[in-house]
């Protein structure tokens, strides 16, 4: 995952430091401070805390997700979570798990076109069905993600 300075720093070279700090109303040292490493614990790091750890301290102390929500809907998204996923409990099988993400992904599609097959209109109620599937898409796609990360794909027989 990238640390909240090279996230800050990508999104202000599309502006650059200058344009960013006027359209904020701060000095642009600021912003090249936001843009640079900060740890309390190393006094060599240049950096400051930046707007983007700030929010994340915000959601760390509340435990309030709907600041991020917030964000998201500024940005035209939405937050979605990624699901619990214990991988004590996981015994997933490399070709099984493929077929399991493959099949959810086909079921959602058959949704959507069991929606407009009758009169090509998505009603609320079968968008409210799209959604399930695709939260559910999600969660094991993100289980699937998970399993590769933990290496439990990695001791398969046959894998390469």
């Amino acid at each position: 995952m990238q640390r909240s300075d090279e996230v800050l720093k990508a999104a202000a070279d599309k502006v650059c430091v200058k344009g960013l700090a006027a359209a904020l109303k701060v000095s642009p040292a600021l912003v090249y401070k936001w843009c640079q490493s900060h740890d309390p614990s190393d006094p060599e790091t240049s950096g400051t805390r930046n707007p983007l750890d700030r929010v994340a301290q915000i959601v760390s102390v509340t435990g309030d997700v709907e600041v991020v929500n917030w964000l998201c809907n500024q940005a035209g998204g939405f937050f979605t979570p990624n699901p619990e996923v214990d991988v004590t409990k996981m015994d997933m099988d490399l070709l099984m798990g493929t077929q399991q993400l493959v099949k959810e992904f086909s079921d959602m599609l058959e949704e959507v076109s069991r929606s407009i097959a009758d009169d090509g209109v998505i009603e609320p109620a079968e968008a409210a069905r799209i959604r399930r599937h695709w939260e559910h898409l999600k969660r094991v796609a993100e289980t699937f993600v998970v399993s590769g990360e933990c290496g439990l794909f990695n001791d398969q027989q046959g894998s390469s």
